[in-house]
């Protein structure tokens, strides 16, 4: 199981890094990325302290872990300058919390999202096919989401993905530890959301990709 969209007690979460990740191994986990809430106020903070957090991890764990940011509610005119940080910070992943149906997410957030190329748009709502086809051209994974409320648009982020040829894959967005999930139960949500068993294969593979994108980011990080 990859999940990159985790939360620890630096936003909303309950958990300490070190307890969510082994949590995660516990039941399975190959990666785990903790992205908890930031905007310009607490970016800094998160990015620093969750590096310092995960050192050690990966070693006496068994897991890839990386420490990354979900910008949220932020006003989607900043949002691009606000990825730009969260990179020039030490983010490893950056995810953009997307237009949920159950909450008040600014309309225009997917779009600066996607234009300002996060990794993950989270969530993205009812996403337009506009987004969803920008979303590709940009490289940037829309999420199926296990979590509640936020999932009750599966269905149309999968299909506009699908017509629109973008990346998809699950991500837990957990804040407490029974929101973590094995890749079985991530196969029942990703049905859930209308895929077949290809399509269920296609987005753990891109799961994969993702994984390797940020191997990657991080291989080029430490051979500056």
């Amino acid at each position: 199981m990859i999940d990159l969209h985790t939360h620890t007690f630096f936003s909303d979460g309950e958990l300490i890094p070190s307890e969510l990740a082994r949590r995660a191994k516990d039941i399975g986990y190959r990666a785990i990325a903790f992205t908890d809430h930031a905007d310009f106020s607490n970016m800094e903070f998160i990015i620093t302290n969750v590096r310092k957090a995960i050192q050690g991890l990966e070693q006496y764990f068994g897991l890839y872990v990386f420490a990354g940011v979900e910008i949220t509610h932020v006003p989607p005119e900043l949002i691009p300058e606000s990825i730009a940080l969260a990179r020039k910070l030490g983010a490893q992943i950056v995810v953009v919390h997307g237009e949920s149906p159950v909450e008040p997410v600014a309309k225009g957030t997917n779009r600066a999202a996607i234009l300002g190329c996060c990794d993950i748009l989270a969530h993205p709502g009812l996403i337009s096919l506009e987004d969803a086809k920008l979303a590709k051209k940009n490289g940037v994974f829309l999420e199926i989401s296990a979590r509640s409320g936020h999932s009750f648009t599966n269905g149309h982020v999968f299909r506009m993905a699908k017509l629109s040829n973008a990346k998809y894959m699950l991500n837990t967005d957990t804040h407490s530890p029974n929101n973590l999930v094995t890749k079985s139960f991530a196969k029942t949500v990703l049905m859930g959301a209308g895929m077949d068993e290809n399509e269920v294969d296609q987005a753990f593979k891109n799961a994969e990709e993702m994984l390797e994108r940020l191997l990657k980011r991080r291989y080029d990080e430490e051979n500056r």
